[in-house]
């Protein structure tokens, strides 16, 4: 790669910097890939729908449609739930959307379960 690093593709930040396989930007906390031709905003990235068909994008707001077990807790996340600021992941089992949930924390939930608010 070459001395200079390209620019942040959400905020245009100029202090990026490599992180393993990864650009980000301290400034927004943006994550992505590079490639070859430099910057990598909307190059063949994954459309995420929620349960009607919305497409959800980092940094909007849903809400849990049905009841959530939580593992080691006695109380799930109930049905209705609003989860503000989303971050859209590629994890694993099919969890993608990275967020924080009122009274249980920092959580993944997958898409299918959760609806634009």
């Amino acid at each position: 790669m070459s001395d200079t690093l390209p620019p942040c593709p959400q905020c245009q930040g100029e202090y990026t910097y490599e992180m393993d396989a990864l650009m980000v930007c301290p400034s927004c906390g943006h994550e992505w890939a590079p490639t070859e031709g430099g910057s990598a905003a909307g190059a063949g990235e994954k459309v995420v729908k929620d349960a009607v068909g919305n497409v959800l994008n980092d940094g909007d707001s849903v809400t849990v449609i049905k009841a959530l077990k939580v593992k080691g807790s006695t109380s799930g996340i109930k049905a209705g739930t609003k989860v503000r600021n989303i971050r859209l992941i590629d994890g694993v089992d099919g969890h993608d959307i990275d967020c924080r949930v009122e009274g249980f924390g920092a959580m993944q939930l997958k898409s299918s379960v959760v609806k634009k608010a």
